[in-house]
């Protein structure tokens, strides 16, 4: 009987501790979005994101209420495409090229032959859009970086 009391209170005893730690995790801030997602797309947005979802835009974006206001975030407040020349400014970053293309509705999605900054389309790269923080990556063999605002800020 000694026995198994022992070997009960040597089981039971971590779990009862662990049980009784304070959970320290900080829960997300509820994504707050900017009015002007409430406007309806510009037939641009609507060229950046068919180009991207292609036969499948009506179901995973026009059909998704949260998903369209997501994207739209995305496109008109959290993506901007900064030129950066004073070498002070500069900040080592990842490169455009490193960044997966998003090519799982689309197939034969390529990425553009040379960077137009007022034609850049964020959607067809794989950016961590839903990440806690902000990030930023550079162009390659240009002074432009693209700064992907966090949707928690």
């Amino acid at each position: 009987m000694k026995k198994t009391l022992t070997i009960f209170i040597l089981i039971l005893l971590p779990v009862c501790l662990f049980a009784q730690q304070p959970n320290k995790r900080v829960p997300l801030k509820v994504i707050q979005f900017k009015d002007n997602v409430e406007q309806p797309l510009t037939a641009k947005e609507r060229l950046q994101i068919d180009e991207v979802y292609g036969d499948y835009a009506e179901k995973y974006v026009y059909g998704n209420a949260f998903s369209l206001k997501s994207i739209k975030d995305i496109l008109r407040n959290r993506v901007v495409v900064k030129l950066i020349t004073n070498e002070k400014d500069k900040k080592e970053c990842q490169k455009l090229s490193e960044i997966p293309l998003l090519n799982s509705f689309v197939s034969d999605l390529e990425r553009d032959e040379t960077f137009d900054p007022k034609n850049f389309n964020p959607l067809k790269y794989n950016f961590a859009f839903h990440s806690k923080g902000s990030s930023m990556y550079q162009v390659d063999n240009t002074n432009y970086y693209i700064i992907i605002k966090s949707q928690y800020q």
